[in-house]
């Protein structure tokens, strides 16, 4: 049973809720019960919380460097997809000549068009997708050689 205290124009009310059904419940107040009809349900906000997990070395060793920042930057030559999305367009073909910031592709992701560009200077050895697919991102879409 939930019970409120209340001060409405300097007069006390304790207001006990004893049964809450579907759009009505069954309230006492100061000693008077009464049925009354549930206008608005409250609005029970779940903010997620953010749980992370505590990482406990063992005595004696060093932690561990890992290749995290390695698997951000693309592999050398190969040029990755940024985001999930849709080849729209591509600006070259195998055999071209390109040089580093030059668009080879366009992607449409997340309802914006993003031009691809080449991550160094060399040659179009290869291209893995085209115009109309479906790509995850880190997927590779063309392969630069030097």
């Amino acid at each position: 049973m939930k019970k409120y205290k209340f001060t409405i124009n300097g007069n006390p009310y304790e207001v006990a809720i004893k049964r809450e059904k579907q759009g009505s419940a069954l309230v006492e107040v100061n000693g008077s019960e009464y049925q009354v009809d549930i206008v608005e349900e409250p609005v029970v906000r779940k903010t997620p919380q953010i749980v992370r997990q505590r990482v406990v070395h063992e005595t004696g060793k060093k932690p561990v460097k890992t290749k995290a920042a390695a698997s951000i930057t693309p592999s050398v030559g190969a040029i990755k997809a940024p985001l999930p999305g849709v080849i729209l367009e591509i600006l070259v073909k195998e055999g071209d000549e390109v040089t580093a910031g030059q668009p080879i592709m366009q992607m449409e992701a997340m309802k914006m068009e993003n031009n691809i560009q080449s991550n160094r200077n060399g040659r179009v050895k290869s291209i893995k997708v085209k115009q109309g697919d479906s790509v995850l991102e880190g997927a590779v879409l063309a392969e630069i050689g030097g």
